[in-house]
């Protein structure tokens, strides 16, 4: 499902009949207005107008166009967003489908033209179902990232293999809570927002979620226009921003530190409520508040310390 659903899509009316025989009948689909190709990488606000509304273009586990077996991905177009985090758009073989990826759901992601062994890594796409014959991924950039530097230097028509494998689905939609938090830092913010799409994208769903987003300053925070006006215009979406390496005297008037105890304890449901915590980041966030990402069936760290259980807790 797409999770910025649309930063380019358009979708003809002779593809919305083929899509929609595909998805739940109470699933709209996002029209958006293909957005004009950029003539260089200057950074690209990832803004609400670009992006749309939520939009639940669900479909269950088990129709990807990915498979077992690695296949490639042609690079259609490269943007900046901010000073280290880029959007990539990769075309699909069969330019009248969606990419049938679950909600939630990732992709790994491979290239043996890195170095002497093939480098992997798992990637979330920030667009739905709704975008067919094409998928997009937003990555961060690494001064060491071999993968995301392989991805920075990427020319259009250079492939990347994709794979999607039974490891790879999450927590499936329909979440069934009535409260879910999201423990997010760094490009985290992917599959909360596929999530999010799902979640806000569904009239009858009243499910209340909170988004403690965690990033280095102002200027870090992917998707900030997106979630501001999702925000605004869906009373059950809560976002708490808070910046780690904010300059002193800066006109940030929100929250500074690291999302800790207290901040969990302020906005979260209790230890026996009817609720799930969703956390996505770098490693050192996931030590920190709910044990190794490894460790699935364990919760230690904040999380742990404040009573919550493994069914309580989902790593990303």
């Amino acid at each position: 499902m797409a999770f910025i659903t649309t930063f380019t899509p358009s979708l003809s009316s002779s593809v919305l009949p083929r899509l929609s025989s595909l998805l739940p009948s109470r699933t709209p689909l996002l029209r958006a207005a293909a957005s004009p190709r950029l003539p260089s990488l200057r950074p690209l606000a990832m803004s609400a107008d670009a992006v749309g509304p939520p939009v639940a273009a669900v479909l269950p586990a088990g129709h990807c166009v990915f498979g077992e077996e690695w296949a490639p991905a042609p690079l259609l177009e490269k943007k900046q967003l901010n000073h280290d985090t880029i959007l990539l758009s990769f075309g699909l073989a069969e330019k009248d489908k969606p990419l049938g990826l679950p909600t939630c759901g990732c992709m790994l992601a491979k290239s043996d033209e890195i170095g002497d062994e093939p480098v992997i890594r798992p990637y979330t796409p920030v667009s739905t179902n709704a975008m067919v014959g094409k998928f997009d991924l937003m990555v961060k950039v690494y001064p060491d990232g071999k993968m995301s530097g392989f991805m920075d230097k990427m020319e259009p028509g250079q492939t990347v293999d994709f794979k999607h494998i039974k490891p790879n689905v999450k927590i499936q939609y329909p979440f069934n809570k009535k409260h879910i938090v999201m423990l997010v830092g760094g490009t985290g913010i992917t599959p909360m927002i596929q999530a999010l799409h799902a979640i806000l994208g569904t009239e009858s769903d009243s499910t209340k979620v909170t988004v403690l987003y965690g990033s280095k300053t102002e200027a870090d925070i992917l998707a900030k226009d997106v979630l501001d006006a999702w925000e605004a215009s869906h009373p059950q979406l809560d976002v708490v921003h808070v910046l780690s390496n904010e300059p002193e005297g800066s006109a940030w008037a929100g929250k500074r530190g690291f999302i800790g105890a207290d901040l969990i304890k302020e906005v979260a449901f209790g230890t026996d409520g009817d609720g799930i915590f969703f956390v996505c980041g770098p490693p050192p966030m996931y030590n920190a508040l709910c044990g190794p990402r490894e460790e699935a069936d364990k919760v230690s760290g904040v999380l742990g310390e404040l009573g919550y259980g493994a069914g309580q807790v989902y790593k990303f």
